[in-house]
C-alpha cells in the first residue's frame, strides 16, 4: 500500500512500495538515450504542449532544473504526479501504477478513478514503475523520449535523480521537503505547475481547493473541538498516518485537530505501526479508516480496536480505498483532481 504514499494505492500496497524503495538500486541500463525511442508510445508524438512562459527554472531537493520550452512528452515518476499533470490538460506518456491493476482487467484502474477518467479519455500511458518496485524502469522511460520527467511525489534519491536527469530534464520533490511525502499538497501542486509553465493556473486551482476546505471548516465548527486520526490496518497492526501526510493534512484542513503524538513515534515516516500497548494513541474523538473490505473486516475483529471509545460510540468512518466509490484513494492521493471529491466525501462521512 502506499500507506501514500499517494500515492498514494491501497494504503498497505503503498507502504510496501516505500519499504522496498527506500534506496533505489535499479541500474540505468546501457543505451537509454533517444536512440532507443523507437519502442516508445508513438500515440502521443503529437501531444499538445503545455502553454506557458518558458524557459522556467525549478529549484528542487536535488538542485535546479531548467525547462527550456513547453514539454510535449511528460513522464510522471511520482506516485500521484500524473494527476497533477493531467489537471493542466497534459496527458503523461508514462506514469506509476500506484494501485496494482486487477489481473486481466483493463483499462488500468489508475486511469479510471472518477476524478481522472474523463481527463485520460482513451489514452493508455506506459507504466514506468509499479507500486512495490525498487525503482523506475529507466529503459522504459528513455524509450518514451520524454522532454520532462516529474518526480515530485516520489522517494527517489540523488542517485536515481542523476540517472533520470541523463534521460531528460527532471524535477524532484520540493526543496523544503525534509522527508519524502511530507510536503503540503499545495506545495507539490505549485511546484509541478511551475515546471509546466502553468504557475498562475496552478495558483488559481490551489486557491479554489483551499476555499472549499475553508468553507467545510466554517460550516462544521464542531470539528474544531474534536481530535482525529486517519489509519489503516496493515500487517495485522493498526497503522495511523502522521499529521504531515496528505491524509492528516486533509483532516486538519476541514477543521479537525490531529493526534500529533503519532508524528513523534513515526520518526520522520508518513505512518507508523502501533504495538498493541500503544493502540491507545488512536483512541481519539473521530477515527477515519482507509482500507478495502477484507482489511476493514479484519480491523473490526481486532479487540483492542473494537474496545476504543470512538469505535463503541460510532465515531469511526470506514472509507473504502480502491473499491466502490474509492473515497480512500481520493483522500490518499490528495491531488488537484482528487481533492474536491475527497473533501466532499470526508466531510459527509464525519457529519
Amino acid at each position: 500500500m502506499l500507506l501514500h504514499r499517494t500515492a498514494l494505492m491501497k494504503p498497505w500496497r503503498r507502504l510496501a512500495a516505500v519499504l522496498s524503495a527506500a534506496t533505489l538500486s535499479v541500474g540505468l541500463l546501457a543505451g537509454c538515450g533517444s536512440d532507443s525511442a523507437d519502442e516508445g508510445d508513438k500515440s502521443s508524438d503529437n501531444a499538445p504542449a503545455a502553454a506557458g512562459a518558458f524557459p522556467v527554472t525549478v529549484e528542487h531537493a536535488f538542485g535546479s532544473t531548467k525547462v527550456s520550452e513547453a514539454p510535449k512528452r511528460v513522464v510522471s515518476v511520482g506516485y500521484t504526479d500524473d494527476q497533477t499533470i493531467l489537471a493542466f490538460g497534459i496527458k503523461p506518456v508514462g506514469m506509476v501504477d500506484q494501485y496494482p491493476n486487477p489481473a486481466g482487467k483493463t483499462p488500468d484502474i489508475n486511469t479510471q478513478w472518477p476524478w481522472v477518467k474523463d481527463k485520460w479519455g482513451d489514452t493508455k500511458p506506459e507504466v514506468v514503475m509499479k507500486n512495490g518496485d525498487s525503482g523506475p524502469n529507466y529503459e522504459k522511460i528513455a524509450a518514451l523520449r520524454p522532454d520532462l520527467i516529474v518526480a515530485v511525489y516520489s522517494e527517489i534519491d540523488q542517485a536515481a535523480y542523476d540517472k533520470l536527469s541523463k534521460i531528460a530534464p527532471t524535477v524532484g520533490r520540493t526543496k523544503a521537503e525534509k522527508e519524502p511525502f511530507s510536503a503540503p499538497w499545495q506545495d507539490n501542486a505549485l511546484h509541478i505547475a511551475k515546471a509546466l509553465g502553468k504557475a498562475e493556473e496552478g495558483e488559481k486551482m490551489v486557491e479554489d481547493i483551499q476555499g472549499k476546505l475553508d468553507a467545510a471548516k466554517k460550516e462544521h465548527p464542531a470539528f474544531a473541538d474534536q481530535k482525529a486520526v486517519v489509519l489503516s490496518w496493515y500487517k495485522d497492526s493498526v497503522a495511523p498516518f502522521t499529521s504531515t501526510d496528505v491524509r492528516g493534512r486533509l483532516t486538519t484542513g476541514i477543521g479537525f485537530k490531529y493526534q500529533t503524538e503519532i508524528d513523534k513515534i513515526a520518526d520522520g515516516s508518513f505512518y507508523t505501526q502501533l504495538s498493541p500497548e500503544r493502540v491507545d494513541l488512536v483512541d481519539v474523538d473521530r477515527i477515519f479508516v482507509i482500507n478495502d473490505k477484507a482489511d476493514t473486516e479484519a480491523l473490526k475483529k481486532f479487540k483492542l480496536f473494537a474496545n476504543l471509545d470512538a469505535v463503541k460510540n460510532g465515531k469511526v468512518s470506514y472509507l473504502l480505498d480502491s473499491e466502490g466509490p474509492a473515497v480512500g484513494a481520493a483522500i490518499s492521493q490528495g491531488t488537484l483532481l482528487s481533492m474536491p471529491y475527497a473533501i466532499d466525501e470526508l466531510v459527509k462521512s464525519a457529519e
